[in-house]
């Protein structure tokens, strides 16, 4: 058995089928309860910090600006977060450590962002605070990518939907969590604390649980920089599925996060609501309590099935139409159906969309790095959305419109998703 090297250059190194060969053991629960607290822990740090923290932070550095210090810190961890995950994801799969691959990357991507939050706590200026969200972004980044990766290594394809789902619902948990954990901090100097012991515990599992098969340093190809850095791109004509899927995650994606950006003004400006802070919270509880219940449901059901895309454009078709009702009901009670149906939507998508993902990856050898390249279609439309949104709501016909071009966005991920050949 043999791969191609990360450059592609047409030599090829022998590999070790126990590390490449597609996993045919379904994981125990031991194993799914390590992943899932590995990822709760990581959202409920980052999202804790972006919900909460890093705005009281911004506020006491600056109260006059507080919006563009504010702004400031999460556009330079955005560009981190970008970066970090393909890198780590791509480094992890050339990692020989005794304790596996991946297990080193979660491992040291925690001990970076506990460093990081301890550095936050104490940040006596905005650079300061700015570097920290930037090594905690860095670190986060890190882990995700490399426990990720774990997925496709060891779980079984008519097991992907059940673990993807379950590891959907520890991500909508850690972020409800992550702001739960910062209001009982009741400032942000303890909150960066409370994040960074929370985080340290909710690995302990996976480094127990997720050691995988090491790599022999025999079997690994050289590295050389120009070939490291080329095999980011992957090509859309060599892998058309690939390319189809990436492209689906980021348009289903993008019209999610044009559905979210402006929730708290639409309440305020079209719904007219009394109180838009709570009204967000009320909405938000609902989507995730959604989101939790159709992961878990949808994923086992689509291996059951051994049938990923009708999920994928069931659940894309979904969540156009909270879209929709918003857009041309713009009332309190259409905003809580549609709030639901959105999270039943797009929990489904978490799950099965993951699965499917995992099936048309290019290369065994290179499932960090290939799946670090399809989590920059999650960061990459928080970065489009609000230079989308504005004009839209501002000089193109306000919130009807945005939401109408939120469900067309979506609707165009279920029409590439038909273009995916290798997967049912």
């Amino acid at each position: 058995m043999a791969i191609q090297d990360p450059g592609e250059t047409g030599q090829a190194f022998p590999t070790a089928p126990d590390i490449y060969s597609e996993p045919t053991r379904k994981v125990g629960p031991g194993w799914i309860t390590a992943v899932l607290l590995t990822n709760l822990g990581i959202n409920a740090v980052l999202f804790a910090s972006l919900q909460v923290l890093l705005a009281q932070q911004s506020q006491s550095f600056d109260a006059a600006n507080k919006e563009a210090v504010l702004a400031l810190a999460t556009g330079f961890g955005a560009a981190v977060s970008l970066v970090a995950n393909p890198i780590a994801g791509a480094l992890s799969d050339r990692t020989t450590s005794r304790l596996g691959r991946r297990v080193p990357w979660v491992l040291g991507g925690t001990i970076l962002a506990f460093a990081a939050l301890l550095m936050l706590s104490g940040a006596p200026n905005i650079a300061v605070m700015v570097i920290g969200w930037c090594l905690v972004q860095a670190g986060c980044n890190g882990a995700y990518a490399a426990v990720t990766a774990t997925i496709p290594d060891k779980v079984p394809t008519l097991q992907r939907g059940q673990v993807g789902g379950l590891a959907a619902m520890g991500q909508t948990v850690g972020i409800v969590f992550g702001v739960v954990l910062a209001n009982l901090a009741g400032g942000f100097v303890l909150g960066y604390i409370y994040c960074a012991v929370f985080l340290a515990a909710s690995i302990v599992a996976f480094l127990v649980k997720g050691r995988d098969t090491p790599l022999d340093p025999a079997l690994r190809p050289p590295f050389v920089w120009g070939r490291f850095l080329k095999s980011f791109y992957i090509s859309p004509a060599k892998y058309p599925d690939f390319g189809w899927a990436w492209l689906t995650r980021f348009l289903v994606n993008l019209g999610n996060n044009l559905f979210t950006l402006y929730l708290f003004f639409f309440l305020q400006d079209a719904v007219g609501h009394t109180d838009p802070a709570a009204g967000v919270l009320i909405l938000t509880g609902i989507y995730a309590v959604m989101v939790m219940i159709t992961a878990v449901v949808g994923g086992p059901w689509s291996d059951r099935l051994g049938r990923r895309k009708p999920f994928v454009i069931a659940s894309a078709v979904t969540i156009a139409t909270a879209s929709l009702l918003v857009a041309f009901w713009p009332s309190w009670p259409m905003a809580l159906v549609a709030a639901a149906v959105l999270g039943a939507g797009f929990g489904m998508f978490l799950a099965v969309d993951f699965a499917l993902l995992t099936q048309v990856l290019p290369s065994a050898a290179d499932r960090g790095k290939d799946l670090g390249v399809i989590n920059v279609a999650n960061s990459l439309p928080q970065v489009f959305a609000p230079l989308v949104a504005a004009p839209v709501v501002l000089y193109l016909g306000g919130y009807t419109a945005l939401f109408v071009l939120a469900a067309v966005v979506g609707l165009l991920g279920a029409v590439f998703v038909v273009k995916i050949k290798g997967v049912q």
